[in-house]
């Protein structure tokens, strides 16, 4: 086994903080999963998972300490009552049997829950509608309410104590998210008492939190304070200035900061929109101000860039959300010299829409996630080969490298062919548009570490035919050769044929990926509400094309809300000026024009195209999948024993989908339909 670079030493030195020691410097913040109480056994798990994998901290998600701060229908973690706790030993239990230390995040949201379930009004510091249920205002909290606020965070911190956490947040971070946070912002903070108007009225409330928190566990338990620093709304929020007096008002007061920028979209920046360690600019004051410990984030990758934030003195822990899903080995992995093995995250926030949904997270790198404990699926560990049989993967884009990565770690002998003069399918096509040049990280991840395995025989610019196939006498046979977008106008909004005029120019979106742009005026019509049209918006517009973007959608790219992207689009192609319209279909495509018409009462208009570049479906590349069904009879002659679509070719999908379909095939590859189907269920596990 390698040896860890020196140069990286720093990461794996221990820092105390409080009365807990932590064994290295990487920390999983506080994140959100989709799993919380409702599938406790998987969140356990996960996280178990990431302090197996090195993690020295590992932190729940949100915990709301009391049903008027009830998050449903999201699934994060709660500590109403003791009923709670099983839940929470497990994953503390889970935590430590990797001798890591296990973090809690205590919250009260205040305005931002309507509280569905309980039922109870919303608290605020002031009276103002609340955040998802405008029409019902929250209720401004008395000096009762404060009272009984502070004594739900010590009834908390008191049974997470008990539950065994070593590290308890108070949270007052992700801008209107919290009510510590609220109470902060003279924006809704109105009062007139001593908990509004100075800014040290507004810390107040924050102050005697953390205090009450110190007094009640602070002997055995370390004390985080979870802030931002900057919501990046200029002088209507909070900034540098104001933040800087804050951190001067509490400085030695927790016995850790974790620092960040606010709002969510903010802090888990899409890399379209921020680059690796970007809110160090943001961050960097809070250490200057403190002696305790600093954790921070910035979709952290690179070992050089870590151990660089702490030497400079940036930070003393390397906070992670996004980089712990993609790869919960990350730390082991530099521990052990193998720092180029590292499963780097893409920033593509396909893991926040499990919140947002309600469903537990995916990952796009990582398919092992969410199925750690209800398929028994391991990051890094997976069955050996349950014979020395070989397997074909026609097809080498995210499904099909996936693939034929999980099967060499099997031990089976693989071989890959791909078409195209490059390996990568969809994900080298969509990443020749410059916002997505992150997203390479999916091929080139596997296209290096299937480099380094004797046990898989790569192959471009070899596109295979029936014949082909049959000749290389594999066992197995998997068809990953993909989809393909429609140019037809059929997808959610148009089942029936689009009139287009014989002179009229449509470009597809796979002419557009092959790098052939279109000139002067470009509409690009939407039905497939994720990112890509606004991708190649922005691509165009920034090489100066006008670009009008349709969509019949109220909103452009707006499954894009559950990746925190969609705020960051609106002004990227605001500041480029796409015009926008949306609420129309396509009613007729004409040489240099577009008829639209209004979704809800198909009133007409114009709008002037030279070129119109349809997103609306994909269409399965499977002729030759099922031209292998057809020649089944001789399967037998030629030693096949399976045949299966995966991917796109089989169901278009996402990038993350591909990717789990692509390990799903390796993983249960030889088992029995009833093996390879099975997966766990949760059944409950405390409280109800």
């Amino acid at each position: 086994m390698a040896k860890r670079n020196p140069r990286f030493d720093p990461l794996f030195e221990p820092l105390q903080i409080g009365p807990k020691s932590t064994r290295n410097r990487f920390y999983q913040v506080p994140h959100c999963n989709g799993m919380g109480h409702r599938y406790p056994r998987a969140m356990a798990e996960m996280r178990g998972v990431k302090a197996e994998g090195g993690w020295g901290v590992v932190c729940t998600e949100e915990c709301s300490i009391h049903p008027s701060s009830d998050l449903s229908p999201a699934t994060l973690m709660r500590l109403w009552d003791d009923s709670d706790l099983p839940v929470h030993e497990l994953m503390v239990e889970k935590v430590h049997a990797h001798h890591s230390l296990a973090g809690i995040q205590l919250v009260h949201n205040g305005f931002e829950v309507a509280n569905y379930v309980t039922r109870l009004p919303s608290l605020s510091p002031s009276n103002i509608p609340t955040e998802n249920f405008p029409h019902v205002h929250a209720r401004a909290m008395s000096k009762t309410d404060i009272h009984d606020f502070r004594r739900m965070h010590v009834d908390a911190a008191l049974r997470a104590k008990k539950a065994g956490y070593d590290i308890i947040y108070a949270y007052a971070a992700h801008g209107t998210m919290t009510l510590l946070y609220q109470f902060l912002l003279s924006r809704y903070n109105m009062r007139t008492d001593e908990y509004g108007g100075s800014l040290e009225n507004r810390v107040r409330l924050l102050r005697e939190v953390l205090q009450d928190l110190k007094d009640a566990v602070g002997d055995s338990c370390a004390v985080a304070l979870r802030f931002a620093v900057d919501e990046l709304l200029g002088s209507e929020g909070m900034q540098k200035s104001e933040a800087e007096d804050i951190v001067g008002l509490l400085a030695e007061l927790p016995d850790l900061w974790d620092v960040n920028v606010a709002a969510w979209h903010n802090d888990s920046m899409p890399s379209r929109f921020g680059s690796e360690g970007g809110q160090e600019d943001y961050i960097s004051f809070v250490k200057k101000l403190t002696t305790k410990p600093v954790v921070g984030v910035g979709r952290f990758t690179s070992p050089d860039t870590m151990v660089s934030q702490i030497n400079r003195g940036v930070i003393d822990l390397i906070g992670a959300a996004r980089p712990s899903i993609a790869d919960p080995f990350l730390p082991n992995k530099i521990d052990e010299g193998r720092e180029d093995e590292i499963r780097e995250c893409i920033g593509c926030n396909m893991c926040t829409s499990g919140d947002y949904l309600a469903y537990p997270m995916r990952c796009t790198q990582n398919p092992t996630m969410g199925e750690e404990w209800r398929r028994g699926w391991h990051p890094v560990r997976i069955d050996k080969a349950a014979s020395k049989e070989s397997v074909l993967i026609v097809g080498a884009g995210p499904a099909g490298l996936e693939a034929a990565l999980a099967l060499s770690d099997r031990g089976y002998d693989v071989i890959l062919s791909e078409a195209r003069k490059q390996m990568g399918g969809r994900v080298i096509a969509e990443t020749s548009l410059t916002p997505l040049a992150d997203w390479r990280r999916v091929a080139d991840h596997r296209t290096y570490m299937l480099s380094q395995r004797a046990n898989v025989q790569s192959y471009t610019d070899s596109a295979l035919t029936t014949k082909d196939i049959l000749e290389t006498q594999a066992t197995h046979i998997a068809i990953a050769t993909g989809s393909k977008w429609r140019c037809d106008f059929s997808g959610l909004q148009h089942q029936q044929t689009v009139p287009v005029s014989d002179n009229a120019n449509i470009v597809s979106v796979d002419d557009v990926l092959n790098g052939n742009y279109p000139k002067g005026k470009v509409l690009i019509y939407d039905d497939d509400h994720y990112y890509l049209a606004s991708v190649i918006a922005e691509q165009l517009a920034s090489t100066g094309t006008q670009v009008t973007l349709v969509t019949p959608a109220s909103d452009i790219a707006s499954w894009t809300h559950n990746t925190l992207e969609n705020e960051h689009i609106q002004i990227r192609l605001r500041e480029l000026g796409v015009e926008i319209i949306c609420n129309k279909k396509i009613s007729r495509v004409d040489d240099k024009k577009v008829t639209l018409a209004c979704v809800y009462i198909d009133t007409k208009s114009e709008v002037a195209a030279d070129a119109v570049i349809p997103l609306t479906s994909r269409a399965p590349q499977d002729t030759l999948y099922n031209e292998l069904l057809e020649q089944q009879d001789e399967w037998n002659d030629n030693g096949i024993k399976s045949v299966t679509a995966i991917g796109d070719c089989y169901a278009p999908a996402t990038i993350a989908m591909a990717v789990y379909a692509g390990h799903e095939f390796a993983r249960t590859l030889e088992m029995t339909p009833e093996e390879a189907n099975f997966f766990r269920r949760e059944l409950g596990l405390g409280g109800e």
